[in-house]
């Protein structure tokens, strides 16, 4: 989560200039209030922050706080609850109507828990802005997470919401941290089939992923019809991340940008509100597929095949002492065999893909085999 992947990124978004176009407006935020981090954390627990970030190190396992996964700094608490109101404000702005996209890279917390820091996340930014949007007056809300870990705060927040649909896509808890995001897991009794979860094996690569992705997201989209699509783009299951066992490539990674982006027009209205998350490979990965979201967003999409900015290159070479990307795809073609043609019991990409489907489909009125 080192803070000079948000850097890069923000200078190769400004250097590709996408900021230059109009209707393009960069926005800056103070740190959220206590009352606005009370409407989805305990008010001890944003206590424990705030003290935590004025007399570190402290250790407060309870909360998660002091751990390997969320060590405490000085400043913890104002630079996290920034993070928050970004993604709130964003948000707002979508739903207000004076933006139709919006976009936080810097957002995507989505491990944090209602009482407790976990995995790098200490206040859960997605959950605060999904419930400003309830507060609003959204009826409902959909959560897509593409990162390859579980998105088990924003699902735990929401898990008894019949108004939230969260759907995630991430390697097998089974190998990976948080460990949980199960195709059973399914939601509260008040919201069965509203919590979503699509669990690949390690070494899933990009034909078999996009194959999942469209086999599940789509449909359930349009069939729960949301007010608003919230996503999350951790790239952390790209082939060159240290943390996973994935192997997607950028252009994959970018062409789920595209269809979430596509849904949001036909299945919320329009209204889409993307934040980043994880992502560990700092250089060749983070800024270059968080960029891509930003031109999405911005109806002005990067052409994949378009040059690294020298400019940017050099400021890599300056920092870092190595080569960066010169261009913005890794060369691959984001093939899929469609859902439609049949599933294939013997892949396990096809397995876990019906497991999903079979899961929660019923409950959304859809055939698990046929739609």
């Amino acid at each position: 989560m080192a803070p000079v992947r948000l850097d890069l990124t923000a200078r190769l978004v400004r250097d590709l200039g996408l900021l230059d176009h109009a209707g393009v407006h960069v926005v800056g935020v103070d740190p959220a209030d206590d009352a606005t981090l009370a409407t989805v954390h305990d008010p001890d627990f944003v206590a424990a922050v705030r003290a935590a970030s004025v007399v570190p190190p402290v250790v407060d396992e309870v909360r998660g706080l002091g751990t390997d996964d969320v060590p405490t700094f000085a400043g913890m608490h104002d630079a996290s609850a920034r993070i928050v109101a970004g993604t709130r404000d964003v948000a707002l702005a979508v739903w207000n109507g004076e933006a139709e996209h919006g976009v936080n890279f810097t957002g995507g917390m989505h491990h944090a828990m209602r009482d407790k820091a976990s995995g790098f996340c200490v206040y859960n930014d997605i959950a605060v802005a999904i419930q400003a949007l309830l507060d609003a007056g959204a009826k409902k809300v959909a959560y897509v997470d593409v990162d390859v870990h579980h998105g088990d705060g924003v699902e735990r927040i929401f898990w008894d919401d019949p108004r939230v649909l969260t759907i995630s896509l991430h390697e097998t808890g089974r190998v990976l941290f948080p460990g949980t995001g199960y195709p059973t897991d399914i939601g509260g009794p008040r919201a069965e089939g509203d919590a979503v979860n699509v669990a690949f094996p390690p070494g899933t690569s990009d034909a078999a992923w996009l194959r999942a992705f469209h086999a599940v997201v789509p449909p359930l989209l349009r069939s729960f019809a949301p007010d608003v699509l919230v996503t999350q783009h951790g790239c952390d299951s790209h082939a060159l991340d240290p943390l996973a066992h994935m192997a997607l490539s950028l252009d994959c990674q970018r062409s789920s940008y595209e269809a979430l982006h596509e849904l949001a027009h036909e299945a919320a209205h329009g209204r889409w509100v993307a934040v980043g998350g994880g992502g560990y490979e700092v250089v060749d990965v983070v800024p270059r597929a968080w960029a891509h979201l930003v031109g999405i967003a911005a109806h002005h999409p990067v052409d994949p095949m378009a040059d690294v900015p020298v400019g940017w290159r050099e400021y890599v070479m300056e920092r870092f002492g190595r080569q960066a990307p010169m261009r913005m795809t890794d060369g691959r073609d984001a093939w899929y065999r469609s859902w439609a043609t049949g599933h294939d019991p013997e892949d396990s990409c096809d397995r876990a893909v019906m497991q999903t489907r079979k899961a929660v489909f019923p409950l959304h009125g859809l055939d698990a085999w046929y739609d």
